[in-house]
């Protein structure tokens, strides 16, 4: 895809939880944002009751800022719902929260969840695909693209569940530090390697999609709808 596309363009990320949307659109994201384009982040939930303290949820999105600020991320929001627990919420609300972003921002660009392990995943695939209905704003949405979460998307059974497969590869070698360094804010999430949450983890994925398409360090996503 051309250098154009990521010019001046309105891009939003659709993340489950804190960290999210670094582990699967982090190096995107500072490719947008260096080019003039602006990125709002919702992250629908995440640590809060009854599974986890008021401390723990505020510690990670304390986390998410730094992270933000570093990937040069314009806007965000929290939606403040618990983890785990989406699915409580009616769907015509969960819905609703989502169809609210789309239609106040306004992007050309949406990357939402892949489908994944992960229940929180699967609920809010299904509310972005809603929201990004190719009616009203959404007729202006250029691409929606689902990304891949290390300790989650490569978790799905083969063939009994759907597998990511990406079909969309972006260049991210010139940005895999400061992506690295995004995660490194997630200091209450990473685990030691081998863990899936890892640096180690998350730079070989990187390599790995990069050499797939010819590049140093890549991110794979899989496009689900992409207008000209």
């Amino acid at each position: 895809m051309s250098r154009q596309m990521y010019i001046g363009k309105r891009v939003l990320i659709i993340a489950p939880h804190p960290d999210d949307e670094t582990i699967g659109v982090g190096g995107t994201i500072v490719k947008y944002s260096a080019q003039d384009s602006e990125v709002f982040v919702l992250t629908v939930s995440g640590h809060l009751p009854p599974l986890y303290s008021r401390e723990d949820y505020d510690k990670t999105v304390s986390e998410a800022r730094s992270a933000f600020e570093l990937l040069g991320v314009t806007q965000s929001e929290f939606l403040e719902m618990p983890a785990t627990m989406i699915d409580d919420k009616p769907r015509h609300e969960l819905n609703g929260e989502i169809e609210r972003i789309v239609n106040d921002f306004g992007p050309h660009i949406v990357f939402c969840p892949y489908p994944d392990r992960h229940v929180d995943h699967r609920l809010v695939f299904d509310s972005a695909m809603v929201a990004t209905r190719p009616i009203g704003v959404g007729r202006n949405i250029e691409i929606v693209a689902t990304y891949e979460t290390l300790s989650e998307t490569h978790w799905n059974a083969p063939h009994i569940e759907p597998n990511f497969t990406p079909n969309w590869v972006v260049d991210i070698s010139d940005h895999i530090e400061k992506k690295l360094n995004a995660l490194r804010c997630y200091k209450s999430q990473l685990i030691d390697f081998p863990g899936p949450r890892s640096i180690e983890a998350l730079e070989a994925l990187a390599k790995f999609r990069g050499t797939q398409a010819g590049f140093g360090y890549g991110e794979g996503f899989h496009i689900v709808r992409m207008v000209s």
